[in-house]
């Protein structure tokens, strides 16, 4: 089945928008914690000419890259790009002046520059007798969010991963999760693995699972550290994760009172320990991200972790997606667990709703990826 090709310029704008925002994502794992960006030059007669997405922190951008790929043929053409072109001097020159010389008349951006210092592309663009248009693309605007959130809130972007059985369940009563889901979809996590900044759990799963939380037989873009919520430093000294510190950090958040002699035996296997902000008994996940993203540079985290630590960051408002792996199976037993716990609303309408933004196969399980209303510094 052929799809119609767009018909009027807002149509054509958004469809090229789109594409470029695409092609941004090619660069998660490398481009953070600068934003992913993408970019597609379109000649006078619409034919794409060029292209290019920011790869590497530090590494060309996206425009820069495109205009390399498409040469003399950038000359009158339209740049499409996710995100309005940079007006800084950083790790690289600013994007506006290749732009400039490359002479395009038009550049089409589908998210305006929150980032302060970087912001004003367009303006600067237009003084210099280029065109210069913000499309509003919801595609683009998502490919950007982590960046806009870490910038406008100190907080990173953190994804929520589950596997669940068609009854909603990701463990047997006892505990039992192994596996839920199938190999295809196990392997697309360990690749989501190897391209954030940290992987996150609870004490309670690492000591029901013992899991090594590392990316393994995939491609690694960077290593994640593997972060564990863990009050009173009860971590098993012979755990997986401390036989395999080697391999990858280890960050152990503990409380205040945690016993020194924990924490100090820790410490001596080579674990970062630190010390999380507490709200009461409890420690103050937002707080804690905060500090991880500040002094750890945390700015992307996938979450893997049971119904308490889930909830937890459910309730603050720190989950900015959710990816649900629903596996063809069946458990039927009310006293199986499911992804979250404690709550009783009592009508359906006061449940969290989250939006989704697509469904894939892989195998026989579905992967369905949400978007997460209320989630600090997100517009979702």
């Amino acid at each position: 089945m052929s799809i119609a090709a767009p018909t009027t310029a807002a149509a054509v704008d958004r469809y090229w928008l789109d594409r470029a925002a695409a092609m941004a994502v090619r660069g998660h794992g490398g481009a953070e914690p600068n934003p992913m960006v993408g970019c597609i030059i379109v000649d006078e007669s619409g034919r794409a000419v060029g292209s290019g997405y920011h790869a590497r922190c530090g590494g060309p951008h996206a425009e820069v890259a495109a205009l390399a790929a498409a040469g003399p043929a950038a000359r009158g053409s339209t740049l499409y790009v996710s995100l309005e072109p940079c007006t800084h001097h950083g790790r690289t020159p600013p994007c506006v002046d290749a732009i400039t010389e490359a002479a395009p008349a038009r550049v089409c951006f589908g998210c305006p520059d929150p980032h302060p210092a970087a912001g004003g592309g367009a303006e600067t663009l237009r003084a210099r007798g280029i065109e210069a248009t913000h499309v509003p693309s919801e595609s683009c605007r998502l490919v950007s969010a982590p960046f806009t959130r870490l910038l406008r809130t100190g907080l990173p972007w953190v994804t929520a991963k589950w596997a669940q059985t068609i009854d909603g369940r990701i463990a047997t009563r006892s505990g039992d999760s192994k596996w839920i889901s199938g190999a295809r979809s196990r392997r697309l996590v360990h690749r989501e693995r190897g391209r954030v900044d940290g992987v996150l759990t609870g004490i309670g799963t690492v000591r029901t699972d013992d899991p090594l939380l590392t990316a393994r037989g995939v491609r690694r873009r960077r290593t994640a550290a593997r972060l564990v919520i863990d009050p009173h430093a009860a971590l098993d000294l012979d755990s997986a994760l401390i036989r395999s510190i080697d391999e990858a950090p280890v960050i152990v958040v503990v409380s205040p009172g945690a016993d020194r002699r924990d924490v100090d035996a820790l410490r001596s296997r080579g674990v970062d320990v630190v010390e999380g902000p507490t709200c009461g008994p409890r420690i103050d996940l937002t707080g804690t991200l905060t500090l991880l993203a500040r002094t750890r540079g945390m700015h992307s985290i996938l979450v893997e972790a049971g119904p308490g630590l889930l909830t937890g960051l459910f309730d603050e408002g720190l989950i900015c997606e959710a990816a649900v792996f629903v596996a063809p199976r069946l458990i039927g037993d009310p006293q199986a667990i499911p992804p979250l716990t404690g709550r009783a609303p009592a009508r359906i309408e006061s449940a969290d709703t989250l939006h989704l933004r697509s469904v894939h196969h892989r195998g026989d399980d579905v992967l369905l990826r949400y978007g997460v209303s209320g989630a600090a510094g997100s517009s979702d």
